[in-house]
């Protein structure tokens, strides 16, 4: 795999960007978050988005009830046995949401110049020149002069459904808006934003709550997307109340960073979460379109440094309807990678889209070209220097064990891990080869009845960056194993990877486990 990379300072032979992409088991290191919906809920239609290459599947409760998404969720269980391919599961909150409450669905058109008023008073109807919100206190959070934007998907540029507003006074509970440009809100979902406003809204709400402790403990979801992540108590809070619910205290949170509030309380975010998803939809919206890029790489970098995975989103809208991005999101893909992306996020594009199949196919196809051209020698000393000295011993073998697979050219280095942790901090150092991450379940007990752990670490790294889990045999112990056992395991390791055409005869690779209290790298070449 190896031979395949270069650096960006060495000159790109033109003919090879002619020389078709070689097809590959894994179509990228960079994951891909699918968001399932009416385009994409088919047991067909998911085994084909899990053959493309999503490998974690989300589902947004901004709409939909728990049944349509639970109906989704039996078949993506389905599509997984018929495809033998991991996939995990994503539980997108609300958040302090404001919409527009159209309760007739009738189209209403809005006149650029005109006025138009915000109402707390959901019992009015909506028009052409009253907008009822379901949140009262608006008119207290702006003033004249802010700017508010509305529509039915987050802003793209093209689109005949977004209008921007701006605040020309307040009058008791309303506010008097002067519409900037013509739109017509066709449909039942419009969302608000108010651009670097504090909405006074609790981050986790009471539907929320109520769709994880039902929805969310019935399936055992792997991540739960913090909507508007404002703070690090936003993820302390929302931590605090899964802890209570079972199985659902290994459910790792994702704040979703979407308005400046976030960006501000990043670091202290980050230090809290256990990723960080960038809402480039509403973060497009909240800060100046030139400003965008700079805490894209400044927030992926911090994730970077810290071992956490960045997540991008809205990278090829246009592929909603269209079969092709266009040049600028091709271009927009590459650059997260370049960046650091972990894992690019799909929204509209999958869930409503009309090609969700070609828009994961594509990104993938973006992402592994891109993966040829990242300075992983650049990384690597820059990732060393950030850690400093003295490295603490996981963080020096799993920089040992990805600097020897350099030195070796390895196909792939094994990992094995019962908590995740080991497999984790391979990854951060951002390996040229693929990591497998061998999850040696644990036996626990409650004092009612035994259960393996496992699954959930082995479907948590399906959203880290060349990291690719496969579960061993529970009857092999994590801990205290003998060498003879850990060759058993190692020979499934070698097998699997022979079979999904990543390791081949006279491969060498790397292997980081332990052996009794020690940590071990060793380097193995193979046979025919």
């Amino acid at each position: 795999m190896n031979s395949n990379h270069l650096l960006l300072e060495e000159p790109i032979r033109m003919a090879s960007i002619l020389e078709p992409s070689r097809p590959s088991y894994f179509p990228s290191m960079t994951k891909i978050v699918g968001t399932l919906g009416p385009k994409s809920r088919s047991v067909e239609a998911i085994s084909r988005c899990l053959m493309a290459g999503m490998s974690v599947a989300r589902f947004d409760f901004t709409w939909g009830d728990a049944e349509f998404h639970q109906e989704t969720l039996e078949n993506l269980k389905l599509a997984i046995k018929k495809t033998k391919k991991l996939c995990a599961v994503m539980l997108d909150t609300t958040g302090p949401e404001l919409l527009v409450v159209n309760k007739s669905d009738q189209p209403i058109p809005l006149e650029a110049d005109s006025l138009v008023v915000l109402t707390p008073d959901q019992e009015k109807e909506a028009s052409s020149n009253l907008l009822p919100i379901n949140f009262n206190g608006l008119a207290k959070a702006v003033k004249s002069g802010d700017t508010i934007f509305l529509g039915q998907y987050l802003f793209t540029g093209s689109e005949t459904t977004s209008v921007w507003l701006e605040v020309k006074e307040v009058k008791g509970d309303d506010v008097v808006c002067l519409i900037k440009n013509s739109a017509v809100l066709a449909g039942t979902l419009y969302t608000l934003h108010v651009s670097q406003v504090h909405i006074d809204l609790p981050t986790l709400n009471d539907k929320d709550k109520e769709v994880i402790s039902t929805w969310g403990v019935k399936n055992n979801v792997d991540f739960l997307s913090l909507s508007h992540t404002r703070s690090g108590q936003d993820i302390r809070q929302a931590r605090e109340y899964l802890s209570k619910l079972g199985d659902l205290s290994q459910t790792q949170i994702f704040a979703k960073i979407e308005n400046v509030e976030g960006l501000v309380n990043f670091d202290e975010i980050l230090q809290e979460a256990d990723g960080i998803i960038l809402a480039r939809g509403n973060l497009g919206i909240d800060l100046p379109p030139e400003k965008v890029f700079l805490f894209q790489k400044a927030a992926v970098y911090k994730c970077n440094m810290a071992g956490k995975p960045a997540v991008v989103t809205r990278v090829v809208d246009s592929m909603t309807d269209n079969l092709r991005p266009t040049r600028a999101e091709a271009t927009d893909v590459a650059n997260a990678v370049l960046d650091g992306a972990d894992a690019i996020l799909l929204g509209a594009e999958t869930m409503r889209g009309l090609y969700p199949v070609e828009s994961i196919s594509i990104v993938g196809k973006i992402c592994g070209e891109s993966e040829k051209v990242y300075n992983q020698d650049s990384y690597f000393k820059k990732t060393v220097k950030y850690v400093g000295e003295p490295m603490s011993h996981m963080e020096s073998i799993a920089s040992s064990a990805v600097r020897a697979a350099i030195k070796v050219k390895a196909s792939v280095i094994i990992c094995f891990t019962s908590s995740g942790r080991a497999a984790r901090l391979i990854a951060k150092y951002r390996p040229t080869m693929p990591v497998l991450s061998v999850v040696i379940p644990r036996l626990k007990t409650n004092q009612l009845r035994w259960t393996f752990t496992g699954a959930f670490e082995a479907r948590q790294s399906l959203v880290i960056r060349g990291l690719f889990p496969m579960l061993a045999d529970p009857r092999h112990p994590a801990e205290g194993s003998t060498n003879a056992t850990n060759e058993s395991v190692l020979k499934v390791a070698l097998d699997h990877g022979r079979n999904i055409g990543v390791i081949k005869s006279h491969d060498r690779v790397v292997v980081c486990q332990k052996v009794g209290d020690d940590s071990v790298v060793k380097i193995i070449e193979l046979e025919d």
